[in-house]
């Protein structure tokens, strides 16, 4: 069979068993989508196998098959990432109990401060303060001269205290709330710290 014969019967198996093919997933699944998939699915296979398919009302069965091979993969798929999710779940939530307190006023601060700057604000104030890189290495991370980075996060650094000091936390001097001083190094822990809470 040649390659236009392949296609002609493709589309013949194709256009006589579709609407059994969709039926048959569409009541094994939850949604439309998952539906959409698995037909999809079921006709890629039915394609690259075009030539192993049977004929006349057989190839309604093949297809039977190869669909409720793909609809069990996907459920094994599903339960895969449902396992994973909750080993994923647990082992945060040991993190976050050996992190330390849940909640944290000062780093409640911090974190919406963070939230009302903006994407590349937010982006450079979390590269130094939660993953400790240097001007150099945010450079290399944003795909600027070094020279920029070091700009970019100054002036991240001063949006950020203007958001923090409109709460009453002031971090070029003493903190209302807690009469401490307040460094840059402390700003990037505080910014490392509220961003892992919330990540």
């Amino acid at each position: 069979m040649g390659s236009p014969d392949l296609k002609r019967r493709f589309e013949e198996i194709y256009t006589a068993h579709y609407g059994d093919i969709l039926a048959y997933v569409r009541r094994r699944t939850d949604s439309p989508e998952d539906a959409a998939d698995a037909l999809a699915e079921t006709f890629a296979t039915a394609w690259r196998r075009v030539g192993d398919l049977p004929s006349g009302a057989a190839a309604r069965l093949w297809l039977y098959g190869v669909a409720r091979r793909v609809l069990a993969n996907g459920r094994r798929a599903r339960s895969r990432r449902g396992e994973l999710v909750e080993r994923l779940g647990a082992q945060l939530a040991l993190w976050t109990e050996s992190a330390g307190p849940a909640r944290d006023d000062h780093l409640d601060d911090v974190r919406e401060a963070l939230g009302r700057l903006g994407g590349d604000d937010r982006e450079v104030l979390c590269l130094a303060g939660w993953e400790g890189l240097s001007s150099e290495e945010i450079a290399s991370v944003l795909g600027c001269s070094s020279g920029a980075a070091r700009l970019r996060l100054h002036r991240a650094r001063k949006r950020l205290a203007r958001e923090l000091r409109a709460v009453g936390r002031d971090l070029t001097g003493r903190d209302e709330h807690t009469a401490t001083p307040a460094s840059s190094v402390e700003l990037s822990r505080s910014v490392g710290s509220a961003k892992r809470k919330t990540a």
